[in-house]
């Protein structure tokens, strides 16, 4: 089971984000200044205005640029570096007469974690190492801020990287309170993080966490498919299977970055056949659980992954 952190061509990336976590709007006021070819300008958030047009203070708008890249909201363009692409599964969502252009939507929130934890739809331009590596190199039962920032600590140091101790410390507790805001009299600083409605990370008791894993009844099998398409896609295209044991476990799974239990993942399998009009097959013979796709082109897959997005919110 092949680890993407651990590869020679994945760039770890830490810090960005002002140790601000993603807001519910952020991404909305991000999309907003986008042109009508689905291009954004760069200098939107630079300019001397960019305060006023995103509503917030200077270092969020650092922070909601930061968290349109790390979602995948905003591509870097080969053709003008002096614009952001606008992929076609951000459209259908945000525009005004979208899918959730307010990010009210369960799916938006999966679908976010999806592209922050979810190494296989990083491409080698993934820019948030510590969300990878808490979803998927972490997997004892409970865990503390200094206990992860130690393990990444000798991430870093294994790959030969000078990353400061308070750098990776920031990081890990914009991460955590992601998924498990602290209480605070601060209206705009500490307003509902949007992955917060997931409920991923849980305070058992002051300063240890745990993952809350099992069924997660907000999960749109839809999205989960997308997931699974895309974690298939990435990493074993090769093939044209996959072992129940490499979507339930393997690193950058659907299953791990979902924290899924096994009769979770095995639910959402045994629908697929169904739910993808036999695109996707679940196969269990002779004990051989597996999951088999179909032999598509690249423009198929991508009109399928984009169906999914659609479905998944009208699923809930």
């Amino acid at each position: 089971m092949e680890n993407l952190l651990e590869q020679p061509s994945y760039t770890p990336h830490f810090s960005g984000h002002e140790t601000f976590p993603l807001k519910q709007m952020w991404l909305k006021k991000s999309y907003d200044q986008k042109n009508s070819d689905n291009t954004l300008d760069k200098s939107v958030f630079t300019k001397e205005d960019a305060i006023g047009v995103f509503g917030v203070g200077k270092n969020m708008v650092s922070s909601v640029k930061h968290w349109s890249l790390a979602c995948g909201l905003l591509e870097e363009s080969s053709n003008d570096k002096g614009i952001y692409l606008i992929p076609k599964e951000w459209d259908m969502i945000l525009n005004d007469k979208g899918l959730d252009p307010y990010c009210e939507n369960p799916s938006t929130a999966w679908l976010t974690h999806w592209r922050l934890a979810g190494l296989p739809a990083a491409n080698g331009k993934h820019r948030s190492t510590t969300w990878g590596y808490i979803f998927n190199n972490i997997t004892s039962p409970s865990f503390s801020r200094d206990s992860i920032v130690e393990r990444i600590k000798d991430y870093t140091m294994e790959r030969n990287l000078k990353i400061s101790e308070s750098t990776l410390k920031r990081d890990v507790e914009t991460c955590i309170r992601s998924y498990c805001p602290k209480s605070d009299n601060n209206i705009e600083e500490n307003a509902e993080p949007l992955l917060a409605e997931l409920g991923l990370i849980q305070e058992e008791s002051r300063g240890l966490f745990s993952f809350k894993r099992g069924p997660k009844f907000s999960l749109s099998d839809y999205i989960f498919i997308f997931a699974l398409t895309e974690f298939w896609e990435s990493l074993y295209s090769e093939a044209s299977t996959l072992s129940f044991e490499t979507i339930a476990y393997g690193p950058s799974s659907p299953g791990r970055v979902f924290k899924l239990d096994e009769d979770s993942v095995a639910e959402k399998l045994v629908m697929l056949e169904e739910k993808t009009s036999g695109l996707i097959k679940w196969s269990d013979s002779s004990g051989i659980r597996q999951v088999v796709f179909s032999n598509t082109s690249v423009e198929q897959l991508d009109r399928f992954k984009n169906s999914q997005i659609i479905m998944a919110y009208g699923d809930l």
